[in-house]
């Protein structure tokens, strides 16, 4: 595919000293307004999940600030609080907060709004197979795993639990297809 020029918002919203560059855009863009994930893509998201969102948490077990390391300790202590919940809705809140905070961890802008875009898609599956999923509990000790590994700064930990999550979040998916 060929790349276009800009000449989108984005484009005017270049700073000054890169506004004379032009600015790339390729035809195909995979987010929440041109292509709405689906089960059929259950595999694919997967696959570019499980490296990017490991890579994250290796990133935030490295890099997370003590401010990091607070919030992370504030969401230890609502996974604690959330044990025994069968709130769907409470408990995928909490999964997206505990995600967006790693994503954040990173410090990383360009990674984490990649994480975020996918996130997203995957929310669309997780609703649309949410009431015959029973992940949930598994789900909350998976973050808790995780959250220690990132406080610990133990990255390769880290990465291994979020591997072992996304992992396990596709095969409930596809046991319920």
């Amino acid at each position: 595919m060929s790349a276009q020029p800009c000449s989108s918002p984005t484009a005017t919203a270049c700073p000054a000293q890169v506004a004379d560059r032009p600015c790339q855009v390729s035809a195909f863009h995979v987010t929440g307004r041109e292509h709405v994930a689906g089960v059929r893509d259950l595999a694919g998201l997967s696959e570019v999940r499980v490296v990017l969102e490991s890579h994250a948490a290796r990133l935030a077990a490295e890099r997370a600030t003590e401010a990091d390391r607070a919030e992370i300790a504030a969401l230890l202590d609502e996974l604690e609080q959330a044990e025994g919940e069968h709130g769907e809705r409470t408990l995928i809140d909490l999964d997206q907060r505990i995600h967006r905070h790693v994503y954040r961890c990173t410090h990383n802008p360009f990674l984490e709004a990649t994480l975020n875009e996918y996130y997203v898609l995957t929310l669309r599956i997780w609703f649309l197979v949410l009431d015959k999923v029973v992940r949930l509990g598994d789900a909350i000790q998976e973050h808790r795993d995780l959250l220690e590994a990132i406080n610990a700064r133990d990255p390769d930990r880290a990465a291994d639990v979020m591997r072992l999550h996304i992992e396990g979040f596709e095969q409930a998916i596809r046991r319920v297809l």
